[in-house]
């Protein structure tokens, strides 16, 4: 059994698609108390106030496009198909999505109610506020479950295994990244830069998380020290 659990699980390098930058950790260290608070409140100034402060400007750009043409043929979705982004956003690949599958269902989910609204802008899917624990769908609803860089963030490990439990239950195919580390040095480095990442684990215990919690979709690695 051991051997057929680790055969599902397939590790899918998606964010080197993304644009490789720099990650100005400076600035992350010299944060302020106010910075920092302004994290973990998700709005205006998270996404698009200083960089200390979180994106230091999250704005629509071309940098979706590869990865939206990845899955799609990667998963083999067409114009039937249903898909739902964890963690959207300002709904950036939701809306590539649309170009390239017009008539596919389309859902989008963020905690974040100022991404929400911005979302509204450049994507017609549908967006829902709220958390990952207990996600509003039936069993194997959609094609395709996505989430890039969210799982890690706010929750802990019980939630974790909670939200691993919820997309493997909607999902009939599912694409996660998350923070992981190999060594002392590279959890140091998260340490200071994933302000809001409450639950970045070894890659040897987040295998161990996805056994737990029946979790048997794809996954990559967030590894910022590497960009």
């Amino acid at each position: 059994m051991k051997r057929i659990w680790k055969n599902l699980l397939q590790h899918i390098e998606i964010l080197k698609l993304l644009p490789q930058t720099s990650k100005p950790i400076d600035l992350r260290i010299k944060a302020s108390a106010e910075d920092r608070r302004q994290h973990w409140l998700l709005g205006e100034k998270y996404f698009d106030g200083k960089r200390e402060q979180g994106y230091g400007g999250y704005e629509k750009d071309e940098r979706w496009i590869p990865v939206a043409n990845f899955l799609i043929k990667k998963y083999k979705l067409n114009s039937n198909s249903k898909v739902l982004e964890l963690g959207c956003a300002k709904g950036f690949l939701l809306s590539e999505f649309e170009k390239f599958l017009p008539s596919s269902d389309l859902w989008g989910l963020d905690i974040s109610r100022y991404a929400l609204k911005k979302a509204q802008t450049h994507s017609k899917a549908n967006l829902i506020q709220g958390n990952f624990e207990a996600l509003p769908f039936k069993k194997n609803f959609f094609d395709l479950v996505i989430s890039i860089n969210s799982i890690h963030n706010i929750l802990t490990i019980n939630e974790t295994v909670r939200a691993l439990r919820e997309i493997k239950r909607i999902s009939k195919q599912s694409i996660i990244t998350i923070a992981a580390f190999d060594t002392a040095s590279e959890k140091d480095f998260l340490d200071k830069w994933a302000v809001v990442a409450t639950t970045y684990v070894s890659k040897q215990n987040w295998l161990r998380l996805f056994k737990i919690s029946g979790y048997t979709g794809d996954y990559d690695w967030f590894e910022p020290w590497k960009t």
